[in-house]
């Protein structure tokens, strides 16, 4: 990694920028833009339906356990915004579990998923309220009893019975916070709560 390019994510920078005929100071620490980032809280105190987002996936089997996903568009700030470049992830399972190893395997996504929103959101709400963050690094394991899978036994669940993380951070923010600030991830919500899922089949 390019030391320069590292210091200059770390280190707060004010850059000026001429709308208009109004010269807007723009802050950026930890490497968000404060200062849209409280343009954009004040923009959904104002209106709050701007608030409402609606993420999206598609998935085709292609053999085994080897499957795909295509992430593309999405509906957030009263619009539909489509990305110039959508993502595809290949989802796969180990061949001790009879697959091929063409990707991550999906409990694996969960962790990399969780990992990422918890590492944004801490790296977003710190910047939000003045923490510098020169590093942030992180572990996650999960355990899994496959009887619950296999339906050998029924009082055994499927999916992860612990998660545990691990977080190392560099700055000027204590563990409090730091426990406050990852807390908020959408994705810890997510497997933290149970969420309504609703599945309909199409038998073609």
């Amino acid at each position: 990694m390019n030391p320069d390019a590292t210091n200059k994510r770390n280190q707060p920078s004010i850059e000026k920028v001429k709308i208009m005929t109004t010269t807007i100071e723009e802050t950026t620490l930890n490497g968000v833009n404060v200062t849209r980032l409280g343009q954009t809280i004040e923009a959904i105190r104002q209106q709050p339906e701007l608030a409402e987002f609606q993420f999206r996936a598609r998935n085709q089997w292609i053999d085994g356990g080897h499957n795909q996903a295509r992430i593309d568009g999405f509906y957030g700030t009263c619009q539909e915004i489509e990305r110039a470049k959508g993502f595809v992830f290949d989802a796969d399972e180990p061949p001790v579990l009879l697959g091929e190893d063409q990707g991550a395997n999906p409990v694996e996504f969960v962790l990399a998923g969780l990992s990422g929103c918890m590492t944004t959101t801490l790296a977003y709400h710190a910047a939000g309220r003045g923490h510098r963050i020169e590093a942030i690094s992180s572990e996650f394991e999960g355990d899994l009893d496959l009887h619950g899978l296999l339906d050998l036994d029924p009082n055994t669940r499927s999916g992860y019975r612990e998660i545990r993380v691990k977080f190392k951070v560099k700055g000027d923010i204590d563990e409090a916070t730091i426990h406050e600030l990852i807390r908020k991830s959408p994705v810890f919500d997510i497997v933290s709560n149970p969420v309504p899922i609703k599945i309909v089949v199409e038998k073609q």
